[in-house]
């Protein structure tokens, strides 16, 4: 698909803006047979829905549950199958760590144990930043042989290990499987090598999570750590240059500033609030092309189980959309990177609602912005990474195809 549009692209002044909420889609919750967005009331985004083009989007195949970081990918115009990132490259990269070729980073969890080594909470109650600094110190005197180590703080519970090959190591690889279950009442799992030459690197990195439980034990609760998403610094097609678009990243989570600078969008500094963020959305708005903008409440209820908190989310972005659409974007893109149905208190494998308004669109008739109604749109279920030739389209920033 990049390799298509590239050829097609054509200059315009024309402005774009991706919203992206995460976790958006959700379920019926058994009670009432509604969703949360179902639930919720979202006056502006319905009345937005009702001028667009809606459908569903699938980020990557049926029934494949997708990461944060496949399902932005996929929004971003790569087919996540093909560009395939660990979560701790894109921590890393969020936190402006200097990731170097040939590190291995992995996303860390702080978390809670009980006496018999199982996992009672995966997120540690979600520890205050301030203590995730504290902890992270007592894990950075660690020392292996052949690495170097560092372990850096990045929000709440959230934290990046990164190994390094010193002069003496050997090389070091990324193939590299998860310590986290996905399930309390499990106690975390062993680092095994999915590549032959991996095993020397998973031995490491095992010795490390022991001595991290012996060095936790007396921490309450985050006394064990959990790693996944482990990889090295991939090259990848650069967005702007693919696109022609000046492009520019508004988030207040540093994983997905992390993936917005792996494609090479300039990451705009904001707070921590969405407010913040549209506040710096309406700051720049003269200076680029493309605008991603994230929202992350909607997720973090979902995977807290709390239908009712995504509910309020959802209610509290629908409350800005009037602001963006006041900047007079000629595209404005809302969908999600994935659905985190409350019930589940997971990430799903259901696809997620998608409205494109321009003025090239074709209005379909949807009046609300839910799964069910989306589901009788225009667009259909759309892959993901078909997304952004729809809104070039759109932009007029695409010339025809053949003669």
């Amino acid at each position: 698909m990049l390799d298509l549009i590239a050829p097609l692209v054509v200059p315009n002044t024309t402005k774009i803006v991706l919203l992206s909420l995460d976790g958006l889609g959700g379920l019926p919750r058994p009670e009432t047979g509604r969703s949360e967005l179902e639930t919720a009331r979202l006056p502006n985004l319905a009345a937005l829905a009702a001028e667009a083009a809606c459908g569903r989007l699938r980020h990557v195949a049926p029934g494949i549950t997708p990461g944060s970081g496949p399902g932005h990918l996929g929004l971003f115009g790569y087919d996540p199958l093909r560009h395939q990132v660990g979560r701790g490259v894109l921590e890393a990269l969020g936190i402006e760590f200097d990731l170097r070729a040939g590190d291995v980073a992995a996303r860390g969890n702080f978390c809670t144990v009980d006496a018999a080594g199982r996992i009672t909470d995966r997120r540690a109650g979600r520890i205050p930043t301030e203590t995730c600094v504290r902890l992270t110190e007592r894990l950075r005197t660690i020392r292996l042989p052949g690495v170097e180590l560092f372990v850096e703080p990045v929000k709440e519970h959230r934290f990046v290990l990164v190994l390094r090959q010193t002069r003496r190591g050997g090389a070091l690889a990324g193939r590299l499987s998860e310590t986290d279950p996905q399930a309390v009442g499990r106690p975390p799992l062993p680092v095994r090598a999915l590549a032959p030459g991996a095993r020397a690197t998973a031995e490491r990195v095992n010795r490390f999570v022991a001595e991290a439980r012996r060095r936790l034990r007396d921490a309450t609760p985050a006394n064990m750590v959990l790693l996944r998403g482990f990889d090295q610094l991939p090259k990848l097609p650069r967005f702007p240059e693919v696109f022609g678009l000046g492009s520019a990243a508004i988030a207040a989570y540093p994983m997905y500033r992390g993936l917005a600078k792996l494609v090479g969008m300039e990451v705009l500094k904001t707070g921590g609030t969405f407010a913040d963020e549209v506040a710096t959305l309406r700051e720049h708005w003269d200076g680029y092309d493309f605008f991603f903008v994230h929202y992350k409440d909607t997720d973090k209820a979902g995977e807290d189980g709390d239908f009712d908190a995504k509910v309020d989310a959802l209610e509290r972005l629908d409350r800005f959309v009037p602001a963006i659409r006041d900047l007079r974007p000629d595209v404005l893109v809302v969908t999600g990177d994935h659905a985190t149905p409350s019930i589940l208190a997971a990430h799903g494998w259901q696809p997620v609602p998608i409205l494109l308004w321009s003025r090239y669109c074709g209005a379909d008739g949807v009046t609300a912005f839910t799964e069910r109604t989306c589901a009788a749109g225009s667009l259909g279920v759309l892959p993901a990474h078909h997304l952004m030739p729809l809104v070039m389209a759109n932009a007029l920033r695409l010339t025809k195809f053949g003669a």
